[in-house]
């Protein structure tokens, strides 16, 4: 058993609740841009006291409305401004938000809804509402709804007009630091989803804890554009980090508009998921192989890898020096400027990043820091940052977070960061959190002598194969998906003779590799599927990501299907994880071709 440690530098105090941050950005700066908005094409700031003003205005209308302090108010939208103003404003009137994904199914609202027992709810379109009313016989507490689109906002502001601030200070009496602030329930990979009910002292611990190591970034003279969904609790903790730093936000709700909001914006400082800087690299890779130059860019890159690995041996040499200078000029500038020409740095998280692209971003002067954590742990438990990096790890534990390994290899995590517990579930509550305190994440991992973490598999996703070979499919998977032709993939081989894998093809990459290979554009994914070009290209990435497992553990067989794996069919949760269970159940003939032939 290894255990590591890093002392607390904020402690949160009785009293205080999340609402008190944005109290004191309006007093004391209110003038200050807080927030930027697009209307009509066009970012628009936004002062605190604006922001401020809407939001008391929103609260007051939920309160007309009916909304008691303690009260739960669920809350679904992309990520937009208005659902930074709702969050505040439920927040101010002493309420809990309940924040569903937008792309919610009908029965997962009804579940989240009836569990949390929430007495209103605050939707993007009418699509939503049309949901909620289908279900709203599941939800019994349900008293109002309120559709974004439909003048949600404005209409609650002329509503509460006659509610007094007196009751607003009433609502925010009644908070203390271990009210709950938020019930998230966890998407989901098998079984209903449960509610981790986390409270303002657990927000305030991670961001008074956790955001100070990203002071570069997350400042006064920073900005944030958030792309990745809100109802994810690491946008929602950077969110409200943002507001505790005075960082500008921006949002932007359709990732197809990424790199144009991200030009317009010109964030210092960006989160995302791997599969996004998996993309910006793969993407500058084919525009550069398009335009006569992908030896060139292949090149750089390297340049780049070798140039950032050389940080942590000393430094690069003359010769290192000097050809990433040309290349910064040449190739490296022009990719920061795709990123909006001012982003300094990046939080990775939700699945390995993988230790190449980490150093490659790094060399061309975006550092991508990758973290870990869950819902459980209030979004991250460890972060890599300017003063303590190790690419290729997650970092080491946040201030006041102490990391346990378990003799199975199972990560703990103990620390003001954890969660009450799960929502009316005290048995899930006893299984997840032990006596001692400790969250038991069902993640195995591995802690250096300095306390870096690194993350192995899942505790639960462990592959035994007919040998007794233990193999943990992420490892495989993640190197897999890294490749710019590959999507998805999910390996197999539980119970078998041998290690294969069901790879999906990334259809957004397709257009590029056929122009190149001087194939006709036309092609779908299911003619390719059998192309002789296609699968060895395919072969060279199994081989590749086999380099980083044991022969016991390589993919031997792999099958290329006509279908990816989507959140809209299923077989990704919004947080974009694989669903086994329901991979595996409408692909179980592929995987049985796999081992017949």
């Amino acid at each position: 058993m290894r255990e590591f440690s890093v002392p607390a530098t904020t402690e949160v105090g009785p009293d205080e609740a999340i609402p008190d941050m944005l109290t004191t950005n309006v007093a004391e700066h209110g003038d200050e841009v807080g927030l930027r908005r697009r209307v009509d094409g066009q970012w628009r700031d936004v002062t605190w006291k604006q922001f401020g003003d809407e939001v008391r205005g929103v609260a007051k209308g939920l309160v007309a409305a009916g909304v008691a302090a303690g009260d739960r108010v669920a809350l679904q939208a992309k990520t937009r401004y208005e659902w930074t103003v709702f969050d505040f404003a439920i927040w101010t009137a002493g309420g809990v938000v309940v924040p569903i994904y937008e792309t919610s199914s009908a029965d997962q609202v009804a579940w989240i809804l009836s569990d949390s027992g929430a007495t209103a709810v605050v939707v993007e379109r009418d699509e939503h509402a049309a949901a909620v009313e289908s279900v709203r016989d599941q939800a019994p507490d349900l008293r109002s709804v309120h559709v974004i689109d439909d003048g949600a906002m404005e209409q609650l502001i002329a509503s509460g007009a006659d509610v007094p601030d007196s009751e607003l200070d009433a609502r925010r009496a009644s908070l203390t630091a271990d009210s709950t602030a938020t019930l998230i329930y966890t998407s989901g990979t098998t079984g209903r989803p449960k509610g981790c009910e986390l409270t303002h002292s657990n927000f305030l611990f991670e961001i008074g804890n956790g955001i100070t190591l990203l002071d570069r970034f997350m400042s006064v003279q920073g900005s944030l554009l958030l792309f990745i969904p809100l109802a994810h609790v690491l946008a929602r903790v950077l969110q409200v980090g943002a507001v505790k730093n005075r960082t500008v936000i921006g949002h932007t709700p359709d990732v197809k508009n990424l790199l144009e909001d991200l030009g317009d914006f010109q964030p210092t400082f960006v989160l995302a998921v791997p599969r996004v800087f998996e993309k910006v690299f793969n993407s500058a890779k084919a525009k550069a192989e398009g335009d006569g130059k992908g030896k060139i860019f292949d090149k750089a890159a390297q340049v780049a890898i070798d140039w950032s690995r050389a940080q942590d041996t000393g430094g690069p040499g003359l010769a290192l020096r000097a050809q990433h200078t040309l290349f910064d000029k040449l190739v490296y500038g022009k990719l920061r400027a795709a990123l909006g020409g001012r982003c300094l740095g990046a939080i990775s998280g939700g699945a390995p990043l993988g230790e190449r692209l980490g150093h490659f971003f790094r060399g061309i002067g975006v550092t991508v820091f990758e973290g870990y954590g869950l819902t459980e742990t209030t979004a991250a438990a460890s972060v890599n940052h300017d003063e303590a990096l190790r690419i290729g790890t997650v970092g080491r534990p946040l201030p006041g977070v102490e990391f346990r390994i378990a003799d199975d290899g199972e990560v703990l995590i103990r620390g003001g960061i954890v969660m009450r517990g799960y929502w009316k579930n005290e048995d899930a509550t006893k299984e997840a959190i032990d006596s001692e305190g400790f969250f038991h994440t069902g993640d195995l991992g591995e802690l250096d002598d300095d306390g870096f973490l690194t993350i192995t598999g899942r505790k639960k996703e462990i592959l035994v194969t007919a040998g007794g070979k233990n193999v943990a499919p992420a490892v495989l998977e993640d190197r897999l998906r890294a490749h710019r032709l590959v999507s998805q993939c999910i390996v197999v081989g539980d119970q078998r003779p041998f290690i294969g894998a069901l790879i999906t093809l990334d259809e957004e990459a397709l257009p590029q590799w056929l122009e190149s290979k001087g194939k006709p554009a036309d092609q779908s994914v299911d003619q390719l599927r059998e192309d002789p070009e296609l699968e060895a290209e395919i072969d060279a990435a199994v081989k590749d990501a086999n380099k980083a497992v044991s022969q016991a553990e390589a993919i031997k067989k792999f099958t290329i299907l006509a279908t990816d794996f989507t959140e809209d069919n299923g077989m990704l949760t919004p947080s974009l994880k694989l669903k086994r269970a329901v991979v595996m159940k409408e692909f179980g003939d592929e995987v049985e071709k796999l081992y017949a032939r």
